[in-house]
């Protein structure tokens, strides 16, 4: 089922258009429009995969504290995106976090949990801008918060299920080689190519 639901995300991390969920489009309420912000572009779909994938791949403490980092950050910097307050290259961040994550997955690096916490919340705050600059005008800003946070942990678990085969040799390979996938998704984003 893990495995099921992991191929799921990737291949919509394929099909979604980025573009999509940077349009500031609302759809529905704020608890829907936050909710389907995240899911609706496959960039934020990757990298909030990965984080998963990544924790599940290092291990305890790190299965649990990366996907914990990941929306307290994030959420500081959609109030940062709110307020207008200006961070460059949002897209760009948001871009690099599927190629470094992925990379990390990859080459299965492990660095002490405080620089993992600290690479995934730098990510984080590109993120959270971009859910913070799209706030739609019509919609509760708590709600849009609360939506996105949830969605966001939905897809770090679903890169959890996926990323507890590391416990079997195919496993690691599996996992291994979906960081690949998710790197070469961020990379499409980064040239521009999608």
């Amino acid at each position: 089922m893990a495995s099921g639901l992991f191929l799921s995300a990737l291949v919509y991390c394929f099909t979604a258009f980025a573009a999509h969920a940077h349009s500031g489009d609302g759809y529905g309420g704020g608890f829907v429009a936050g909710f389907t912000h995240p899911i609706l572009g496959w960039d934020h779909v990757a990298a909030m995969v990965a984080v998963g994938l990544w924790g599940a791949f290092l291990g305890a403490p790190a299965v649990w504290i990366l996907p914990v980092v990941f929306p307290l950050v994030m959420a500081f910097g959609a109030v940062a995106g709110i307020l207008g307050i200006p961070i460059p290259a949002i897209e760009t961040g948001i871009a690099l976090s599927a190629v470094v994550l992925g990379i990390m997955i990859v080459f299965a690096v492990k660095p002490p949990i405080w620089v993992c916490a600290v690479i995934v919340g730098s990510f984080a705050v590109f993120h959270g801008y971009a859910h913070g600059t799209e706030l739609p005008t019509t919609v509760n800003a708590f709600a849009y918060a609360v939506g996105f946070v949830v969605s966001t942990g939905l897809l770090h678990l679903i890169g959890i299920s996926f990323g507890i085969l590391v416990r079997w040799p195919a496993g690691r390979i599996a996992v291994r080689g979906a960081g690949g996938l998710i790197a070469f998704a961020g990379i499409v984003f980064l040239t521009g190519v999608a």
